[in-house]
C-alpha cells in the first residue's frame, strides 16, 4: 500500500460527494475567495488573512524588511506549488492512479529594477516560472504522463497565471 493510499481513499469519497453536490446545484461550484493584508505598525511587515488563517509576509532586509515571512512574489510561487500538489492528488484519484509521494518545486525570476524606482522598459513581474514535479508511483510511465497532462489542464492557479484575467481596483 502506498503512503498516500489512506488519504487518497478519503479524497476519493469527498470528490464523489462534491461531484454530486455540484451536479445537483451547479452554483455551488463557484467558491468566493478573499484575502486581505495591512501594514503592521512601523515594522513594514504585512500580515495576510486568507480564510481563517493569518500569517506574516515581509521584505528582505535589503528592502528595509526584517525577513519575518515570505515576500509576496514568494507567496505567489508558493501558492502555485501548493495548488499543483493538490491538483496532483485530485487527478490521481480521478484517474485511479496510486501515488507514493509527490513533491513540487517552483522557480522564477524577478527583476527588481522598476520595483525600487529605477527606469526600466519592463513592468515588474515574475518571469521564467518553471515547476518540477517529482512523482513516485507504481503506475506506468504512460499513466504518469496522463497525470501530468491532467494537472497541467486543471490546476486553477496555474491556469490563472497562464491565462490571466482582468484584475480591477474597486472603490469602497
Amino acid at each position: 500500500m502506498s503512503a498516500l493510499a489512506p488519504y487518497l481513499a478519503r479524497k476519493q469519497a469527498v470528490l464523489a460527494q462534491r461531484q454530486a453536490d455540484f451536479q445537483a446545484a451547479p452554483e455551488k461550484a463557484v467558491v468566493k475567495l478573499k484575502a486581505s493584508s495591512w501594514v503592521a505598525g512601523n515594522t513594514g511587515a504585512r500580515p495576510v488573512r486568507m480564510g481563517e488563517i493569518v500569517f506574516v509576509t515581509d521584505s528582505a532586509p535589503a528592502l528595509a524588511g526584517h525577513a519575518l515571512g515570505p515576500t509576496a512574489p514568494e507567496m505567489l510561487l508558493g501558492a502555485l506549488a501548493s495548488c499543483l500538489i493538490h491538483t496532483y492528488l485530485i487527478q490521481a484519484v480521478l484517474l485511479a492512479l496510486p501515488l507514493d509521494h509527490v513533491e513540487l518545486e517552483v522557480r522564477g525570476n524577478l527583476d527588481m529594477t522598476a520595483v525600487i524606482g529605477l527606469p526600466s522598459d519592463q513592468l515588474p513581474r515574475i518571469t521564467d516560472i518553471v515547476y518540477i514535479a517529482r512523482v513516485q508511483s507504481s503506475a506506468s510511465p504512460d499513466d504518469i504522463a496522463r497525470l501530468h497532462d491532467a494537472v497541467d489542464s486543471t490546476c486553477p492557479v496555474l491556469n490563472t497565471l497562464r491565462l490571466p484575467g482582468v484584475v480591477t481596483r474597486a472603490e469602497e
